[in-house]
């Protein structure tokens, strides 16, 4: 597989995610350790909302200042305690871990959820465009009836919003995403931050504002620790998680997330740097 120097994973999360990830960037970048920079980009639902806009040439401010606008696009949703237990059966499934989530996606197949275009617009809104960056961008999302893993890529010949909107696609939250006739759902449903396809970067910095799992080995951490680089997690301090607060499906939760991300990255800068400047 090809080396990419340094490599940047950002995980699943909800809306909140995606704004405590952009705080969290920008105030990195505001203390000179600028992520941008990444030969690779991993991105999981939530993250891949953020790499999509960060690798779009739009500045980190003026993504940041979007967060805290009134979220008049989004659509509010929340997943209740039957859909993470769901997930979490899903996670835990004995033997081949693509039937669990083939029986994960089946759920969300049948699942009411709002039509597949309203939600296609709300990401379409969110990235501002269909064009696929220069800098590699894997994109994860599961193909719904068999739990097969997706990484979509540029190569893939496949539109970004529909990538994104793939990898968005919470079960039982918001319709499965229809690309060549197969339907997808969120790649949170493989794990929360896919930080183990981050393979062939000599250095990785991980933004997960989900930093557990059900199992041990799809946590962020154990899967960087596979990969045998140089690497650090990042995730949500005590103060960001009051922030996030406990449904990140919540648009109004969308400012604190991105203000406490911003404020977490003072005491996240030289852990950070200490890999990517290495």
């Amino acid at each position: 597989m090809a080396a990419f120097g340094k490599a940047l994973v950002l995980g699943g999360g909800g809306v909140t995610g995606i704004a405590w990830e952009t705080g969290l960037l920008l105030g990195l970048a505001e203390r000179s350790v600028d992520l941008l920079g990444a030969g690779l980009l991993v991105g999981t639902s939530a993250g891949s909302v953020v790499a999509a806009q960060v690798l779009s040439g739009v500045p980190l401010a003026e993504l940041f200042a979007a967060q805290l606008a009134p979220p008049t696009s989004e659509i509010p949703a929340r997943l209740g305690p039957a859909g993470i237990a769901r997930f979490a059966m899903a996670g835990l499934w004995p033997g081949d871990r693509a039937r669990g989530r083939a029986w994960l996606g089946r759920q969300a197949l049948r699942a009411p959820t709002v039509p597949e275009a309203d939600r296609r617009a709300v990401i379409a809104h969110r990235i501002g465009r269909d064009e696929w960056p220069e800098t590699p961008l894997r994109i994860v999302a599961v193909e719904a009836e068999s739990g097969a893993v997706e990484v979509f890529t540029a190569d893939s010949g496949v539109s970004l919003i529909d990538a994104v909107g793939a990898s968005c696609a919470v079960p039982m939250v918001w319709p499965p995403v229809t690309i060549g006739g197969r339907r997808y759902v969120d790649g949170g449903a493989r794990s929360t931050a896919n930080a183990d396809l981050a393979e062939g970067a000599e250095r990785i910095v991980v933004i997960a504002p989900i930093g557990a799992g059900v199992r041990r080995a799809d946590r962020p951490a154990a899967q960087l620790k596979r990969l045998g680089v140089p690497g650090v997690v990042i995730t949500p301090s005590p103060q960001a998680r009051a922030a996030i607060g406990r449904n990140v499906l919540d648009p109004a939760f969308r400012a604190p997330a991105a203000e406490a991300g911003r404020a977490q990255a003072a005491a996240e800068a030289e852990k950070v740097r200490a890999v990517w400047d290495a």
